[in-house]
């Protein structure tokens, strides 16, 4: 007995929606490996103090939320407000980083995760070391090069866990 039109159709529709299940189950896989690789080297650039690179993980027209400012837009001025403020550190280094991303959520080319994050900075001249505690918030996007980069992030002081 051969199938009727109707079951073909319903077999061919039926094969299509598991072949894009799978093949969007693999897409959502490839981006949160590639955002994995975005938060150890967001950790990487803050530890090593490199401005530069941390400012290569923002979208050119990204927002930070930062506490006690205003909103900062574009890369350009949140790069400017960088340097401005390890300028104003001669001598300081981040000596300890961890960043730990929870809840990440992926729809199509944008993401959004957050964290908590502990930072040691060491002062020059042997004063003690500084210790803060915060939580983080990213809404990142996958620009059209394909990289995932920072829309918008927000940053608060968090308990000592």
């Amino acid at each position: 007995m051969f199938p009727t039109p109707a079951r073909m159709r319903t077999a061919a529709v039926t094969l299509l929606v598991i072949l894009g299940s799978a093949t969007f189950r693999g897409q959502e896989a490839d981006a949160r490996g590639q955002i994995e690789r975005f938060n150890r080297e967001f950790t990487a650039a803050i530890l090593r103090m490199d401005n530069a690179a941390v400012m290569s993980l923002w979208a050119e027209d990204g927002t930070t939320l930062l506490p006690g400012m205003a909103p900062l837009s574009g890369r350009a001025n949140i790069a400017k407000w960088l340097d401005d403020i390890t300028s104003r550190m001669p001598g300081y280094r981040v000596t300890r980083q961890e960043d730990s991303f929870h809840d990440l959520q992926v729809s199509g080319d944008w993401a959004s995760e957050w964290g908590t994050t502990v930072q040691v900075v060491q002062p020059p001249d042997g004063k003690p070391a500084i210790e803060s505690h915060g939580k983080i918030l990213l809404v990142l996007h996958r620009e059209k090069d394909g990289k995932w980069r920072i829309k918008q992030e927000m940053w608060n002081a968090g308990p000592r866990e």
